[in-house]
């Protein structure tokens, strides 16, 4: 069964805590569904091309529709010309791939699994900076020793944001943004025992 290594007040190990049944045993299909609907859903979707109704120009017929000997066209907006109109190019496209909410629970739950496992994620009773310095966070950072670092607090308050913002490779989140793909991207998670126990 994995297992969550538990913080005392000045961020040491002081021992752990079981996991629980639920989180063992899922598929990993559960979390590469999840992951691709994410990337998905944040693709900025802003690639567009004007079709021949957009391009401007081309009121006119450009040639008499006989007597030339060549094809007839009626439009110098049509796709066949130097700055027609394009054919089928890309215009709002819906990126968006549907996930059940079963699947992103079960995500979610092989992700912490797999981070617990690998002796990921640290869990304190609380994690505050109330002095709003960058350099009391960077302590709690350093103390870790990880290559970067994911924060799950309850509520942040403004102070504890201001300290943890500008610390390279470290980003902290609420409890309601917790999702699979940010616990699977971070190599390291720190978490507060209120979430953990919403959780578990």
């Amino acid at each position: 069964m994995s297992k969550l290594l538990v913080l005392n007040e000045k961020f040491e190990q002081a021992g752990d805590i079981a996991l629980g049944e639920k989180f063992e045993g899922i598929n990993s299909h559960n979390l590469h569904l999840y992951v691709k609907s994410y990337l998905a859903g944040i693709r900025a979707n802003t690639a567009r091309v004007k079709n021949r109704s957009e391009v401007s120009g081309g009121g006119k017929k450009p040639k008499a529709q006989k007597g030339s000997g060549g094809a007839r066209y009626g439009s110098m907006r049509s796709p066949l010309f130097v700055g027609g109109g394009q054919v089928f190019g890309p215009s709002n496209r819906n990126y968006n791939q549907k996930i059940n909410k079963k699947q992103k629970v079960l995500a979610l739950r092989y992700a912490i699994n797999a981070q617990a496992e690998k002796g990921s994620i640290f869990v304190a009773d609380s994690i505050k900076v109330e002095s709003g310095k960058t350099k009391d966070a960077k302590a709690i950072v350093n103390k870790l020793n990880k290559r970067d670092l994911l924060v799950v607090v309850e509520n942040f308050d403004d102070k504890t944001y201001l300290a943890f913002r500008n610390i390279k490779n470290c980003y902290v989140i609420e409890k309601s943004e917790l999702n699979a793909y940010l616990v699977a991207a971070y190599h390291s998670i720190l978490i507060e025992k209120a979430v953990i126990d919403s959780l578990v």
